[in-house]
């Protein structure tokens, strides 16, 4: 996650400093400013959804969320970071204001950089460098990198860890573990959700990859096993670590300028071509998936850039994953099993790396991954089409077949932040295409007695479905019968007389709320007026009131709608 400070800061520094002091507060009193951000978030959600205007402040309301992850450090900032790149899960306005996050993040003061360089280093900075950058060249919500130059002469970044990051990220898990038991313990929605949904592991997996992550030594590892991997790609650059200059908290790699990746009209204007630019990126991540089961788990802009020449550049290598053995060959049989559309066999690869969890009836999921396949797999995605299978969407979930175990959120992540750059690109981008110099790659490889003479099995059965394929009519046909005999085909109809009775139920039934609302805090007031609390009754009555005006509209608009039904059609 770096940053260009260049740039313009999002907020000061100073701001951002003073949180990283409070890893010397006691835990209560950090517990004391998480959950003061937490009800004020809830509080302005509650208050602009009974104004009837969450979706028009809901812009201002993401950028007052950032504002407050900055202000709590790095532990929510890596949080609000993971969180801009799931749009299934968050509204548009919060993915666009906490993307901000990845690439904005204030330095910190250079005098103390250099001060920790040579605590860790054991000499002074003129000793150990011919030259260095004061300013730093790019800032991180977990350290900053700083250009200098050895004294053999070669060009290297010295990262260096953000000071009392240690501590800060101990005191928040203590205060986030304590947070979660109690919400298990004394909120009954949220234990359940939290069983349903595996909380607990993915805060575990997130919070064992962020220790890792700012153990510098473990980042330099992880380096060099890249760099090995992709040492015969001649397409691919992964920077040389410096371990002599290399501690726990300063890494010094070797210096690889680029264009960001993302950036398209830089891009263009070096000549460098977006095609290849995406070709390259989506086969190093096939690549790192399917053959080498070690991949980038955050590969967004800030971590990826292109040199003149127009090859791939990959930094930051602290939050890197595996894939086990067992669900790497699994992902290689879901992968041909799309390019075949083989809906059964996607559903069977899926339930057994535990991405989806068996029901009794799996005639919806089968429904939406064959939609999905019909409509996605050859052409852009068209955020519109998901509208005609909202129900089965819907219904899904509320069965819960779809399980996402903690290790897959990482993959997904990455491969949903990829096609994002993907598309940045070029809206009109399509994966296959741009996977098939890896499908051929591995389609004229000598295969091994293992993993690659599965790859090479699945490029066999791939190529003898696409070539020895059945006519299309009869195909469709078969389709057809399918579909019949599994119960997926489906008629729907409509009933306005039905939508308008719903509608009128909804309306009495916030009618009724806000009448028992408007009671409750009545009474509640005319009860303490009288008392030493008269203060708190003012209070009570005010909120009546409001309460009162919220019912009077929603009584009108009851007897609106009552009165078009009795008007229109019957």
């Amino acid at each position: 996650m770096l940053s260009q400070p260049t740039a313009g800061r999002l907020f000061p520094a100073p701001k951002y400093r003073l949180m990283l002091n409070a890893s010397l507060t006691p835990a209560w009193h950090r517990q004391l400013e998480i959950f003061s951000v937490l009800s004020a978030f809830l509080i302005l959600e509650l208050w602009d959804s009974l104004r009837g205007q969450r979706f028009r402040r809901r812009s201002q309301r993401a950028q007052w969320l950032v504002e407050r992850l900055l202000e709590l450090g790095p532990t929510f900032i890596k949080i609000g970071q993971s969180l801009s790149t799931r749009a299934d899960l968050i509204p548009a306005d919060y993915i666009q204001a906490l993307s901000q996050l990845q690439d904005r993040v204030p330095p910190f003061d250079s005098a103390i950089a250099m001060a920790l360089i040579e605590q860790e280093l054991g000499q002074s900075i003129e000793a150990l460098f011919q030259s260095f950058a004061p300013i730093p060249l790019a800032s991180a919500s977990l350290g900053q990198v700083h250009r200098a130059i050895l004294p053999t002469g070669e060009d290297v970044v010295v990262k260096v860890q953000r000071p009392g990051l240690e501590e800060c990220l101990n005191l928040d898990f203590e205060v986030l573990h304590h947070c979660f038991r109690w919400g298990k313990r004394w909120l009954p929605g949220f234990k359940r959700l939290a069983k349903k949904y595996e909380f607990e592991a993915i805060y575990h997996e997130f919070f064992t990859l962020l220790f890792q992550e700012i153990d510098y030594i473990h980042e330099g590892k992880n380096a060099e096993r890249f760099r090995q991997n992709f040492q015969d790609e001649p397409q691919v650059k992964i920077p040389n670590v410096y371990w002599q200059y290399t501690t726990h908290r300063v890494l010094t790699l070797e210096y690889l300028p680029g264009i960001k990746v993302d950036d398209r009209e830089a891009l263009l204007k070096a000549g460098i071509s977006l095609d290849c630019v995406i070709e390259t990126g989506i086969c190093a991540y096939l690549k790192q998936l399917l053959i080498d089961g070690f991949f980038q788990s955050d590969p967004h802009p800030g971590n990826m850039a292109v040199n003149g020449q127009g090859e791939l550049i990959f930094y930051d290598f602290g939050t890197m994953a595996e894939v086990k053995i067992v669900a790497k060959d699994q992902m290689i049989q879901t992968f041909f099993a799309i390019l075949r559309k083989d809906a059964n066999k996607i559903l069977e690869t899926l339930i057994y790396m535990g991405l989806i969890e068996p029901v009794q009836d799996m005639a919806p999921v089968k429904r939406i991954i064959n939609f999905l396949l019909d409509n996605f797999r050859d052409k852009p995605v068209d955020i519109k089409a998901f509208e005609q299978v909202s129900d089965e969407v819907y219904a899904m979930f509320q069965q819960q077949p779809f399980r996402l175990p903690p290790q897959m959120t990482f993959i997904l992540k990455s491969l949903a932040t990829l096609d994002g750059l993907a598309r940045a690109l070029d809206p009109q981008y399509n994966l296959i295409a741009a996977s098939q110099p890896f499908i051929q790659r591995v389609a004229g490889t000598t295969p091994a007695p293992s993993l690659l003479a599965m790859v090479l099995k699945q490029v066999q059965t791939f190529l003898a479905a696409k070539f020895q394929g059945s006519p299309r009519m009869p195909r469709l046909i078969q389709d057809l019968e399918e579909k019949i005999e599994r119960g997926e085909l489906q008629f729907r109809t409509r009933s306005p007389e039905g939508d308008r009775l719903l509608k009128r139920i909804h309306l009495a039934l916030k009618s009724l709320i806000y009448a028992c609302l408007t009671g409750f805090t009545l009474l509640s007031a005319a009860v303490l007026l009288p008392t030493m609390y008269h203060q708190l009754a003012l209070v009570g009555f005010g909120l009546a009131g409001l309460f009162s005006l919220f019912l009077l509209r929603s009584l009108i608009q009851l007897a609106i709608q009552e009165r078009l039904d009795r008007w229109g059609p019957s």
